[in-house]
């Protein structure tokens, strides 16, 4: 595994993607971005384990402010769409999930990493979110982010009322 981590920053200008969502359909980047909204990307482990639906609903519960002020939230796993539509049907989220089993936009976004628990070494995911501006640049990014309270930290990042 002596490939290049990718690492980005503020500023930078984000990756352009085309993904498969939970219903089978194809996003691009650009698009959304061509289309008026700015996109809040974020990357989780799994679903319905504690932290990831603690994070899932946060996004959830404070959508109407992130789409108010013209973000599209987005949340990517590798889980496959019917793990993605029972999560998304047991905690009525109101957001897209990308379906990534292969791990391209994981990889493509520097998230798939090198990690430790109980002393053993393992590839996985790095919790992580990016938000992208109109502009195609982002405006935010976060690797390795705590779940709890992420998103009122986010949005106070942002600029956003909670």
């Amino acid at each position: 595994m002596s490939e290049e981590l990718v690492n980005f920053e503020v500023g930078q200008n984000a990756p352009d993607f085309e993904a498969e969502l939970t219903d089978g359909t194809t996003i691009r980047l650009s698009e959304i971005l061509d289309g008026g909204e700015k996109v809040i990307l974020y990357f989780y482990p799994k679903d319905s384990t504690p932290g990831c639906t603690k994070q899932a609903c946060d996004f959830r519960d404070n959508f109407d402010r992130l789409k108010a002020v013209g973000y599209r939230v987005i949340g990517v796993s590798k889980d496959s769409s019917k793990s993605h539509s029972n999560f998304i049907n047991k905690h009525n989220l109101n957001f897209e999930l990308i379906v990534d089993q292969d791990i391209e936009l994981h990889n493509l976004y520097g998230v798939w990493r090198e990690k430790m628990n109980y002393g053993k070494t393992y590839l996985g995911v790095s919790r992580s979110t990016f938000v992208i501006g109109l502009d195609g640049n982002f405006e935010f990014v976060g690797y390795n982010v705590r779940a709890t309270g992420h998103v009122e930290r986010l949005m106070n990042e942002l600029g956003v009322e909670s």
